[in-house]
């Protein structure tokens, strides 16, 4: 497992360069507006999204990305039977790679995936495959489903 951090830039080379230096490598995958680092330590897979973010700050979102689609699912059972719920994103188009996911969001409105990536994409985001809804990095669960708090307020499923 890889701890997931995605922060959102104005202007992304700048903060390519600044990352580079920073974490001593070399970008895995960068795009016009998108750059992915995947590093092993420690153990991180930070990404860049260029998203104006005047009043929503810097922070896109946080994840984990483990090693398949059962690991995803398995997190998806364990977070339900804690009581919080979850949004399923699965063989979705995200950040140019095509993933499964799930998403839950904190007390405070922050947004966190697992996820696992099935493979490289041309797109950034699905709607640009195929113009259905998507919600790659931009706070999916709150522009999906209104769940600004995830604890459950019954015991039925």
């Amino acid at each position: 497992m890889k701890m997931h951090v995605a922060i959102n830039v104005n202007h992304l080379n700048p903060s390519l360069e600044f990352y580079k230096k920073l974490f001593n490598a070399e970008p895995t995958k960068v795009k016009e507006n998108y750059a992915k680092f995947e590093l092993d330590d420690p153990a991180l897979h930070f990404s860049l999204n260029v998203r104006h973010y005047e009043n929503r700050g810097v922070l896109n979102h946080f994840g984990f990305q483990v090693k398949n689609t059962e690991e995803v699912l398995a997190a998806k059972t364990r977070l339900q039977q804690s009581g919080l719920v979850s949004f399923d994103e699965m063989n979705t188009t995200c950040c140019y790679a095509v993933q499964d996911k799930i998403w839950v969001t904190d007390p405070e409105g922050n947004p966190w995936e697992v996820f696992y990536t099935k493979g490289d994409s041309e797109f950034e985001a699905a709607e640009d495959r195929d113009s259905r809804s998507g919600s790659c990095c931009t706070t999916p669960a709150a522009q999906q489903v209104e769940l600004t708090d995830f604890r459950k307020e019954s015991s039925c499923c």
